[in-house]
C-alpha cells in the first residue's frame, strides 16, 4: 500500500520562557493511500498538535515527515501553504466558513488559490454541492443554515480540489446525534472512493467506525 502519510520520531516542543513543553515525543506513524484512521486521545495529549503538524500547519521540532514520500517537516511557510493547498482537505469543528461569503464562494476559495477559470469553478462546486444536497443552497450565507449543512459546506470545500488527504479535526463536536450521523455518513462514502481520511476525535463511537485507531496519550502514541 502507497504511504500518503509517514512520520519519523517527531517530537514537538514549545518554548515557555525558561520552561520547555513536549507536547509531542519522537512520534512515528504511517498511513496508507485510502485509509480512513481515527487518531484518539484525551485533552491535552497532544492529538491537535499532531494534527496541525500533519496538516502542514505547524513543523515538528525534530523528526521527519513525508506526504507522497515528498518531506515537508523543513518546508519554510510559503512551500507548506502550496502544499496545503494542493495535497490537504480541512474539516473543523468550528466550520471555519467566511460569514460575509454565501455557499458557492465559500467551496470556490480553493479553487481561486489554485488559479481555475470562473465557469469551470461554478461547474465543479454546483456539482459537489448537489452531491452533498446543498444545490438549493448555494446562495445562502453560513448563518442562514443549520450545523449539519454548514459542516457539509466545510466538508465540500475540504475536497473540491480532490485532495490527497482529508484532515478532520472534531468534526461532529458541535452537531447534535441526527446531524453528526449523517456528516460522519458522508466521510464513510468518501471513504469508499478511496480518499484517504485522518478523523481526530474523544469520541468512541466514532473513533470505531475508522479502519484503524491510533491511541495518544501525553504526548505519546499508546496504542
Amino acid at each position: 500500500m502507497k504511504k500518503v502519510i509517514r512520520t519519523e520520531l517527531i517530537e514537538k516542543i514549545y518554548d515557555m520562557g525558561k520552561i520547555k513543553v513536549p507536547a509531542l515525543k519522537k512520534v512515528s506513524i504511517e498511513i496508507g493511500e485510502g485509509e480512513f484512521v481515527a487518531i484518539m486521545g484525551p485533552s491535552g495529549s497532544g492529538k491537535s498538535t499532531l494534527m496541525h503538524i500533519l496538516g502542514c500547519l505547524d513543523s515538528p521540532t525534530n523528526g521527519r515527515y513525508y506526504i507522497n514520500d515528498i518531506e515537508v517537516s523543513k518546508m519554510k511557510k510559503n512551500q507548506l501553504a502550496k502544499i496545503r493547498n494542493s495535497k490537504i482537505g480541512f474539516v473543523f469543528q468550528t466550520f471555519n466558513l467566511l460569514p460575509t461569503l454565501n455557499v458557492l464562494k465559500n467551496v470556490e476559495l480553493p479553487l481561486i488559490y489554485q488559479g481555475l477559470r470562473s465557469s469551470e469553478r461554478i461547474k465543479k462546486v454546483k456539482k459537489i454541492l448537489g452531491d452533498l444536497g446543498l444545490a438549493d443552497r448555494w446562495h445562502h450565507k453560513p448563518s442562514e443554515l443549520s450545523g449539519g449543512q454548514r459542516q457539509r459546506v466545510a466538508i465540500a470545500r475540504a475536497v473540491i480540489t480532490t485532495p490527497s488527504l482529508i484532515l478532520a479535526d472534531e468534526p461532529t463536536g458541535n452537531l447534535d446525534s441526527q446531524s453528526g450521523g449523517d456528516v460522519l455518513s458522508i466521510f464513510h462514502g468518501l471513504h469508499e472512493a478511496n480518499n484517504t481520511i485522518i478523523l481526530v476525535t474523544h469520541d468512541m463511537s466514532i473513533a470505531s467506525t475508522a479502519q484503524r485507531i491510533i491511541t495518544i496519550r501525553d504526548g505519546e502514541i499508546v496504542e
